[in-house]
């Protein structure tokens, strides 16, 4: 009932946004089209507002410029209503436009060729999967030149030798500080698109099969990579798994427990029960054990290799793994479904996300900033910027840097950098660099890595720093000056305005207004009665099937009063002779039984026992009591359980069944007898076999029902589109006036129209309305 938010504005707005390129322009004087009172709105604000709406609108509901601009002036009155009461001048308007406004600046700080340049890209290499091996050097990012220059010429060293034909293996095992694969002879299995830091995936895509890459620096230093082999990709798949977790140290005994805990795993599943039980019971992965071990979906490098093999390497849904170890310990994995690369079209926005967020961002960055650099003037003091570098010592290498003010006279508040004749301080720069410093980060490394570690030098980590500092703050004048530099831009940013306001005076004086007056609900129902009937209606069950063989067998399963049989059994318990107690085994496969209630809650359970000749007749009463009991306590109520003892020999079963407790599914709901059929009928074309829709229906409410010229209780069977469809009419409600809480909804949207349109009378009293109608008359031609 609530017609419009901020946030929903705001998603409207960013749909409707165009992509083209932000300019400076000084926008002559416009012509105004609307006063409200002393305000002035101007032709270009409205054309600018109608436009995006016609765009944005579905064909069949646009309005022509007379219409709009009703709805135009009336959103305006609103706004100048709160506005006038002063919400836009609140703490929390203020805060929520400038979150609004950090979100949608983004957009237009990037470069949107850039960006879909770089998507493509990614695109374009996940159609491929590459299995490639690397030497990491690692060097800071702000070593010396010498110490970068000595690790440049070992890499070229190495990659001379591996070119000479000595064992590139061999060679990452001797060398490469990379803890994690050296000792796999640098091995990083497949990969595609966004599974390495950019620079190194594109080293990766661009070196031919067998070839050796000149050196690549990244922020850990540098890489040589070596293509082993490319495949095309193999989509994506969804598993789901049982671990049993085991330490990559354990000792004899440690990964013997894990072996036989995986092993007996395995072996429930070989006789027959649910992944899903075995999961939940066994697996040592807190995060998706609950759900049955269901991981999201993934595509080639997000996990370790041999994970990854055994899960790409499953065929059909439903197949599972042998156990597979890994350094996480030991999977059974099965495959729940297998998904092929979807078309760029649908992955595009998703691919445009990501390479804003993953290392790609640092490309969008340095081209943003060389732009911007033209754009502003930026002007360094060399001489502050060395004696501000100067103050660098080995505690910024440890994130611990501090300084003390006032500052030596030198330095106390100079000017180090203008940007478009604005300076920023040398306090402003050093409180930056106590804000952004950050311990070594080198996740590539360990503390057990064989060659020593090429730290960076104070000196230039202040140095990059103060270039990080000069460009977030040109980002930020950028974003500043988006208003003047981007009427697409403002006029975004504008709408957002009003439509926070909107929200706000519409919750005041109509939303919140018309839900709790429930004195003027009733009293406009009464005065407005008329309005509020129902039509001739037929209470009824519509089920359509693919074929004639199908429909029989719902329309029989509907035979006669809920709750219907399903025809759906769980697998028999079998107690030993004269037991009626529940030891684990039974209660493991009773726990099938409370999953199967527990997910479809209209499901009516039966429980049956027997006894043989043998045992006494309480035998068989007990089974079922402890049966029941045990869902009960798990949650089943009893009105959901029924119970039929056949004491004595069990009719049609043989003489070792009759120790059995046996369960036969009903259900109070129409659609679970649709469930179970499309369970047992699965179609090529993925179309459900059967559909059942039960309602009461007034003509134009089904087109099927529509279809049976002459209402009347009975079943009416016909073809239609091909399908088989019965119509089963219980009986025809006559037309009648609607109770008040029948009509509860409706009146709630009419009486809000009514307190809006009183309202809306309100502020045109209170803020004269001017048309220029001759500027209407010129945008409607």
């Amino acid at each position: 009932m609530r017609q419009l938010t901020g946030g929903f504005l705001l998603a409207l707005a960013v749909m409707a946004c165009k992509t083209t390129t932000p300019v400076v322009q000084q926008a002559p004087q416009q012509p105004v089209i609307l006063t409200l009172g002393t305000k002035e709105f101007s032709t270009d604000d409205f054309f600018q507002s109608f436009t995006k709406n016609q765009l944005s609108a579905d064909s069949t509901h646009r309005t022509d410029v007379k219409e709009y601009f009703d709805l135009y002036t009336n959103l305006k009155l609103k706004v100048l209503a709160a506005e006038t009461e002063g919400r836009d001048t609140t703490e929390a308007f203020r805060e929520e436009m400038k979150t609004y406004r950090k979100q949608l600046a983004q957009s237009y700080l990037t470069d949107k060729v850039l960006v879909e340049s770089l998507a493509a890209e990614a695109y374009q290499r996940m159609q491929e999967e590459v299995n490639a091996s690397h030497i990491l050097l690692t060097v800071a990012e702000d070593a010396l030149p010498a110490d970068t220059l000595a690790a440049c010429q070992t890499a070229l060293t190495l990659r001379k030798q591996a070119l000479a034909g000595e064992d590139f293996a061999k060679l990452a095992r001797d060398h490469s500080q990379d803890a994690t694969t050296a000792p796999n002879g640098g091995n990083l299995g497949y990969f595609t698109a966004f599974s390495l830091v950019y620079p190194l995936e594109t080293s990766a895509y661009a070196t031919p099969t067998g070839g050796i890459s000149q050196p690549v620096r990244t922020r850990f230093g540098y890489h040589l990579i070596k293509v082993n082999a490319r495949r095309p990709s193999r989509g994506r798949v969804r598993v789901a798994h049982i671990l049993v977790r085991m330490s990559p140290g354990a000792d004899e005994v440690g990964q013997k427990a894990a072996q036989t805990r995986i092993n007996a795993a395995y072996n429930r599943l070989q006789k027959g029960e649910s992944f899903e039980t075995v999961c939940r019971e066994l697996s040592d992965d807190a995060t998706s054990r609950a759900n049955g071990g269901v991981l999201p979906v993934f595509e080639p490098g997000r996990w370790v290799p041999a994970f990854e093999d055994a899960a790409f390497a499953l065929a059909n849904p439903g197949d599972y793994s042998k156990p597979v170890r890994t350094n996480y310990g030991w999977h059974i994995i099965k495959l729940i479904e297998r998904k092929g690369l979807e078309p760029y079209a649908t992955l595009a926005p998703s691919l445009r996300q990501r390479v804003t967020t993953d290392t790609r961002a640092e490309v969008l960055r340095q081209a943003a900033l060389q732009r911007l650099r033209k754009e502003y003037a930026v002007r360094e003091d060399k001489a502050v910027i060395e004696a501000a570098l100067a103050k660098a010592d080995s505690s910024l290498l440890r994130g611990q840097w501090k300084y003390t003010e006032p500052l030596d006279p030198a330095l106390e508040n100079k000017p180090i950098v203008t940007i478009a004749d604005r300076s920023y301080t040398v306090n402003r720069f050093f409180d930056y660099v106590r804000q952004r410093q950050q311990p070594p980060r080198n996740p590539a490394m360990s503390n057990s890595t064989p060659a020593p570690v090429v730290v960076g030098v104070p000196r230039l980590v202040m140095r990059r720093l103060f270039d990080r500092f000069v460009g977030d703050e040109l980002m930020r004048n950028e974003e500043a000056n988006l208003e003047k530099k981007s009427p697409e831009f403002r006029a975004l940013i504008s709408e957002i305005h009003d439509g926070v306001l909107l929200s706000q005076v519409m919750e005041q004086n109509v939303w919140e207004r018309s839900m709790i007056d429930s004195t003027g609900q009733r009293q406009y129902f009464e005065q407005n009665k008329a309005k509020y009937q129902f039509p001739d209606r037929a209470v009824a069950t519509v089920i359509v099937a693919q074929h004639d063989s199908l429909l029989k067998q719902a329309t029989t399963m509907l035979t006669g009063k809920p709750p219907y049989q399903l025809r759906r059994s769980a697998p028999a318990l079998t107690f030993a002779k004269n037991q009626t107690s529940l030891p684990t085994g039974l209660r493991e496969n009773l726990f099938d039984v409370l999953v199967v209630m527990m997910r479809n809650p209209g499901y009516v359970v039966e429980v049956s026992g027997s006894h043989d000749p043998t045992e006494r007749d309480s035998v068989s009463a007990g089974r079922i009591r402890n049966v029941v009991s045990y869902l009960q306590k798990n949650g089943v109520s009893l009105s959901r359980i029924t119970e039929k003892d056949y004491q004595g020999t069990r009719p049609g079963t043989v003489k070792d069944a009759q120790r059995n407790v046996t369960f036969q599914y009903f259900s109070t709901a129409k659609d679970d007898i649709a469930k179970v059929i499309n369970g047992k009928h699965q179609l090529a074309s993925g179309d459900p076999a059967v559909t059942i829709t039960e309602g009461t229906f007034a003509r134009g409410g089904n087109a099927y029902l529509d279809g049976v010229a002459a209402w009347k209780a009975g079943t009416t069977t016909l073809r239609s589109d091909n399908k088989s469809v019965a119509i089963i009419i219980d009986r025809i409600e006559p037309a009648r006036a609607k109770t008040f809480a029948e009509a509860r909804g409706n009146v709630i949207n009419d009486y809000q129209a009514t307190l809006e349109k009183q309202w809306l009378a309100q502020l045109r009293q209170r803020y004269p309305v001017k048309v220029n109608e001759e500027e209407i008359r010129r945008l409607a031609k």
